[in-house]
């Protein structure tokens, strides 16, 4: 008796198992992609493309994949014509199934359309940022300097940048350092959340706001902007931060930056790439908010 019931209590779990897991495959999404390699890096296990649009989801863009087997990654080289599996969840995405479709190209490196740019310097850790001015997401101008005496932690983005590990994921990260600091008993209360937009020809601020809303932010401790390219590509650049978007193909080419800012204006962190977490972005706001 006791041996059947045994066995019930495992087909039971074995089929909940299989259900969840059916769930879970359901929920992918998956696409065959076709690009360009741009860059391998298998230590990152990593790969850059330049790839063509995918119908339904994304723009054509240059942009790094993640793959879970560097294996994937044998004999490719830049200029190597690929088609790939590309597979996104909620969360993550990855590519796999990644195939030579022709010789190497040797095309020469594309530039994005002329836009006006003003010289400015990099910054590194304890300088002063600049004063920008920029306007929120109700329709309000404000400057960069209004957040003097409070840890601003600033990141970068555009609302129809659909995959999951880009600009989705930063605004998510940002999501849950927002509540773990609302949450904690003993967090700084003297920060705030500032998202900046470069795609200020879509990204208005009813847009942001309703981008903002899907982030569950708080408008007293995060705002959304948007403003003059002009100076959101001045600021970007400070950083590191690169973007252009690509005329043909109508889609933006970035990468990403993080930066927190401490009470004074000075520069705390620059954080490249999206390779941090929720808990390393609240220590070094902690740490800025005790900066003297």
């Amino acid at each position: 008796m006791l041996r059947s019931g045994s066995i019930l209590i495992l087909t039971l779990v074995c089929s909940a198992l299989c259900v969840a897991a059916a769930e879970i495959a359901a929920s992918n999404q998956v696409f065959q992609v076709n690009g360009v390699v741009v860059e391998v890096a298998p230590e990152e296990k990593s790969v850059r493309i330049k790839h063509e649009e995918i119908p339904g989801y994304m723009k054509a863009m240059t942009m790094n994949f993640d793959v879970l087997d560097t294996n994937e990654l044998a004999g490719l080289e830049p200029g190597d014509p690929v088609t790939f599996r590309m597979t996104v969840t909620d969360t993550y995405g990855w590519i796999d199934q990644i195939r030579k479709t022709g010789p190497k190209r040797n095309d020469p490196p594309t530039t994005g359309p002329f836009r006006l740019v003003r010289d400015v310097e990099p910054l590194n850790v304890g300088d002063v940022l600049p004063d920008y001015t920029f306007t929120n997401q109700f329709g309000r101008t404000f400057s960069t300097s209004d957040f003097r005496g409070r840890v601003l932690a600033i990141n970068f983005l555009f609302t129809r940048c659909p995959f999951p590990t880009y600009c989705p994921q930063t605004a998510r990260y940002f999501m849950q350092t927002q509540q773990r600091l609302l949450s904690m008993t003993n967090a700084p209360t003297n920060w705030h959340f500032l998202t900046i937009s470069f795609d200020p020809e879509f990204d208005t601020p009813a847009v942001l706001k309703a981008y903002a809303e899907r982030y569950q932010y708080d408008p007293e401790r995060w705002t959304f902007a948007t403003g003059a390219l002009i100076d959101i590509t001045a600021i970007g650049e400070h950083f590191g931060l690169v973007f252009w978007r690509d005329a043909a193909a109508g889609g933006f080419n970035h990468n990403l930056r993080t930066v927190v800012i401490d009470p004074k204006g000075r520069v705390q962190a620059i954080i490249p790439g999206n390779q941090w977490t929720p808990e390393q972005l609240l220590a070094e706001i902690q740490k800025a908010a005790e900066m003297k």
